[in-house]
């Protein structure tokens, strides 16, 4: 083997490309695995922290009342 030649493990020009596909879609699986399964836990730790909230505070009225401020019913009607 020639010292110039950068395979170093005797793979033909095909299988080198097969391989490196292969691992390329092995590590992007596993990134969009890390990202599903973060935003699970996410998920789990709010849904935890919530569990813990005493029971009033899931009654309680909305603190911000004027977000959920409506157009009146005369600007709403087409017509």
């Amino acid at each position: 083997m020639d010292m110039s030649e950068p395979d170093m493990m005797g793979l033909s020009d095909r299988t080198r490309l097969r391989a490196d596909m292969t691992w390329l879609m092995l590590k992007g699986a596993g990134y969009a695995a890390l990202l599903v399964f973060g935003v699970w836990l996410v998920i789990a730790v709010l849904e935890l922290v919530g569990s813990v909230l005493p029971p009033d505070s899931k009654t309680a009225p909305d603190p911000t009342p004027t977000s959920m401020l409506e157009a009146p019913a005369a600007l709403t009607q087409v017509g």
